[in-house]
């Protein structure tokens, strides 16, 4: 059993900071955060929450798809964190939108939406929904340091929602993790515990940029080979390749590996940054919205993030 995706929505903070913003907050400038990143804006919440976020995305969905919360059997959303420890991101989101079927949320950082087809797979296959509303959503801008301009000039904030059921889109997924929290990692606090033999005040997203770019590379470029080879399609056969938006840099290097048209690698991270989970979804929400991703196109996407995780998949659009 497989799945399609039947309709999608986002939702984007209004706040939208620039490159030359970010020259009052930081030492750095346009051209040190282009050359390095690709990244030129990002969008910033301010007064939305993440639930706002994720209720602004779903409902669109919903009405592109005419469907109403009673239609909809499992909420699953894909996140490093809510707005809440507990309850999760997507019981919250189902109480501003009304739904009352289950609800739970998945960590795969930036593989997350991968994560969440796949689980999606899996309730298709044993017959326990038919519609399933998958929204990933981040506030990295409540996680990075603001000082370290390694890091707080690449992340953004936002949410994409897509509604999937039973189908023959999904022609292959594989998810996967190679356990390794030294490249990338958000402590938890240990709050104010009098007990706490190391304590953690800060909470802030480590990131060692090099080992993340290598694993990046790699891993991706392993991808293609296998979901090809799984799928019998030789890389001219895909229509789209759509990279997880880390860093332009990033994308090239894999096109490079691939040895296809720089056409066939869509980018967005040059106006929303890296939004961990959110980012593939975004890109195919606006390939829609531009009218540039048809019926019967062949996609290729890739995945990776903390954890290390990774994922891939090879859909033809319905």
């Amino acid at each position: 059993m497989s799945l399609k995706i039947i309709s999608m929505g986002k939702g984007l903070p209004e706040r939208c900071v620039t490159n030359d913003e970010l020259t009052n907050i930081i030492d750095t400038n346009d051209e040190w955060i282009v050359t390095r990143t690709g990244i030129k804006t990002r969008r910033i919440c301010t007064n939305e929450s993440m639930t706002d976020l994720c209720a602004t995305a779903a409902k669109e969905a919903l009405e592109k798809a005419r469907l109403s919360v009673e239609d909809i059997d499992l909420v699953i959303c894909a996140t490093i964190g809510g707005d809440f420890i507990t309850p999760a991101l997507s019981c919250s989101l189902g109480e501003q939108i009304g739904t009352k079927c289950p609800a739970f949320d998945i960590n795969a950082a930036c593989t997350g939406f991968i994560y969440a087809l796949e689980v999606a797979t899996g309730f298709f296959a044993m017959k326990k929904a038919e519609r399933i509303l998958i929204v990933c959503a981040e506030r990295m801008s409540t996680k990075v340091d603001w000082g370290d301009r390694n890091t707080c000039v690449l992340f953004g904030d936002g949410a994409v929602a897509c509604i999937v059921a039973p189908g023959n889109a999904l022609k292959y997924i594989s998810i996967e993790a190679d356990p390794d929290k030294a490249p990338l990692c958000i402590p938890s606090t240990t709050g104010n515990s009098p007990f706490a033999a190391n304590k953690v005040e800060n909470s802030y997203l480590d990131m060692q940029g090099q080992e993340v770019f290598k694993f990046a590379v790699g891993v991706a470029g392993k991808h293609v080979k296998q979901a090809l080879d799984e799928t019998c399609l030789t890389p001219e056969k895909v229509d789209w390749y759509l990279i997880h938006q880390a860093n332009k840099r990033i994308v090239d290097s894999i096109r490079t590996k691939v040895h296809q048209p720089e056409e066939k690698f869509p980018v967005n991270v040059d106006k929303y940054g890296n939004i961990s989970s959110v980012s593939i979804p975004l890109l195919m929400h606006e390939m829609l919205e531009e009218g540039v991703l048809k019926k019967g196109d062949t996609l290729f996407m890739s995945a990776f993030g903390a954890g290390l995780t990774a994922g891939c998949a090879v859909m033809v659009w319905e």
